[in-house]
């Protein structure tokens, strides 16, 4: 019998601060009911203190068949990576449009240049999964980081009641 090598754990409290960015051979997909909006190898990730990644995917590897529309007047400030453009996706077999989920940097800071106009999708309160190398993430707890965890991910995190101050 071959034994597959685990794979080696991550712990949160041994990522950087300020937060690293960087290309990921990981392999991202997101389904939302059943139909395929994502699937990519050409992402990035962004590795932070307490967070569990946050994922950075090119436009071009998202479905064309789902409508993306910039929501207006709705922004967030990273000390990181700068002001965040948020983004409403509509599901074209349901009609079904969730607002906000989905975020990009359209002018980041210098350090984040290489994720100008990546999306980054939260995998809470949306009805899509989200799936990191054929594995169903769990959402980063709370409501205001979107990192994505998976059986990789130990340590505390960032996000929980009693948190904030982390």
């Amino acid at each position: 019998m071959i034994k597959m090598a685990a794979k080696p754990k991550l712990n949160v409290h041994n990522f950087p601060r300020p937060p690293l960015l960087e290309r990921t051979p990981r392999k991202l997909v997101i389904k939302w009911a059943e139909k395929e909006v994502l699937s990519t190898t050409s992402a990035f990730w962004v590795l932070e203190t307490t967070h569990p990644p946050t994922y950075y995917i090119p436009k071009v590897d998202m479905s064309n068949a789902f409508t993306l529309t910039q929501v207006p007047g709705k922004t967030s400030l990273c000390e990181w990576k700068g002001r965040a453009t948020y983004w409403s996706i509509k599901n074209p077999d349901t009609g079904e449009e969730v607002h906000s989920r989905i975020w990009s940097y359209e002018s980041p800071t210098k350090e984040f240049t290489d994720i100008k106009g990546y999306l980054s999708f939260y995998a809470s309160g949306v009805p899509w999964d989200c799936y990191v190398d054929d594995e169903k993430v769990e959402p980063q707890p709370g409501d205001f980081y979107g990192g994505w965890k998976t059986s990789d991910i130990e340590g505390p995190l960032k996000g929980g009641p009693g948190t904030w101050g982390w």
